[in-house]
């Protein structure tokens, strides 16, 4: 805290005697108003109610006036996965592992831009009430939620009339509901970036005495969106898979050409020894450009069980959290309109919450490369537009 905020304190501790004593029935001016933030309204990473990064928390669900440009929301679900539960409780993780990243003390200086000081309103929008008993309806649930949210009504004219959704999860089946929602919020499919130790995009007919009749789970996500038409594969442009390093299956089926059959390109972990970081970046940009729109799903199990052993389905020989941080970063021109962060089952992580502070990281960098694209993309229609002029 600066000197001059501590001054600050001090003489409103000695000189709010008018706040103290104010008539109940008398209005409250701004100046009143700014007065009491001033004194009260500051919170140190240790205190404050647990929203993500002290944002302001707002059910959005229920209040569909707020206007927002950025909305975090929570999806505590995981009745999707296939192996060990406690995905719901990630949300809540992620937010308390965020609790050191304030407005105050936000600037990115990779970025070069306070996220939390910019153009964007960002709010804790809460978490979608999903149902821990049903798969189907709870599908259903977390669509309706993410159609709702993404109809939204922006702040800033930079979102371009549409906010973007980062969700922290819960399991990695919710991406296919946020797809659905932006279907139908942006009028097409969309490409996906997609960084996860696994494919995700299994056919459930090569499972059938594993998944019985449900298509609905964590690792067959993708292969539903592609069946529905919600991704641009099929059409416009291929999506990327990012740090893989799965087991694979099959004698007479193999997962890595039905993959590519739904027009999936793949980098695996391994990939980042031979061609480094850089290499990584470059070959995303490479298949997804600038200017379609994308949504970035990251499985926080794409690290190493030893930065983030707090997972459902943990498999060594992942990046580390420098390397995967380094990677965001230099994607960061992408046109991304929604995002996601699942995964993340504190009960296996350890005392120091590694996997949580990791996820929080992940969300304050995907946050940072939005607000920075904003203002990339004003400066770009600024200098359209001069161009124009000296035609």
């Amino acid at each position: 805290m600066k000197f001059t905020r501590v001054l600050s304190l001090l003489a409103l501790a000695r000189h709010c005697q008018a706040c103290g004593d104010h008539d109940d029935q008398k209005e409250w001016t701004k100046e009143e108003l700014a007065e009491l933030e001033a004194r009260w309204g500051f919170e140190w990473s240790f205190n404050g109610i647990g929203t993500f990064a002290h944002l302001d928390h707002i059910k959005c669900l229920t209040n569909p006036q707020e206007q927002y440009d950025i909305a975090i929301i929570g999806a505590p679900f995981d009745t999707a996965v296939s192996f060990r539960p406690g995905a719901r409780f990630g949300p809540r993780a992620i937010r308390q592992a965020s609790a050191r990243q304030t407005s105050f003390r936000g600037f990115n200086p990779r970025a070069n831009i306070n996220p939390y000081q910019n153009w964007a309103k960002i709010i804790d929008c809460g978490d979608i009430p999903i149902t821990p008993f049903d798969n189907n309806v709870a599908r259903e649930q977390m669509t309706q939620a993410f159609k709702a949210l993404g109809r939204g009504r922006p702040l800033s004219s930079l979102s371009k009339g549409k906010p973007k959704i980062i969700t922290l999860g819960g399991d990695h089946s919710l991406a296919l509901p946020a797809l659905r929602s932006l279907n139908e919020i942006y009028g097409k499919p969309v490409r996906v970036l997609h960084f996860d130790a696994h494919l995700d995009t299994w056919d459930p007919a090569a499972y059938p005495s594993h998944w019985g009749s449900t298509h609905f789970n964590h690792g067959s996500m993708f292969w539903m969106a592609n069946q529905e038409g919600l991704l641009s594969n099929a059409s416009t442009g291929q999506s990327v898979h990012a740090g893989l390093r799965t087991r694979l299956s099959g004698k007479d089926w193999t997962d890595n050409e039905s993959d590519t059959a739904q027009n999936w390109v793949r980098f695996t972990a391994d990939d980042i020894d031979d061609i480094g970081t850089q290499g990584i970046v470059d070959g995303i940009m490479a298949v997804l450009g600038t200017e379609d729109p994308v949504y970035l799903s990251v499985d926080i199990d794409v690290l190493d069980p030893a930065f983030a052993p707090g997972t459902g389905t943990p498999e060594p020989g992942g990046w580390t959290t420098r390397e995967f941080i380094r990677i965001l970063r230099g994607i960061e021109d992408l046109n991304i309109v929604g995002a996601d962060v699942v995964e993340v089952s504190p009960a296996y992580q350890g005392q120091g919450e590694e996997t949580a502070l990791a996820a929080a990281q992940v969300v304050y960098e995907m946050i940072s490369s939005i607000v920075k694209k904003g203002l990339a993309d004003m400066a770009q229609d600024q200098s359209d537009v001069g161009a124009k002029d000296e035609l």
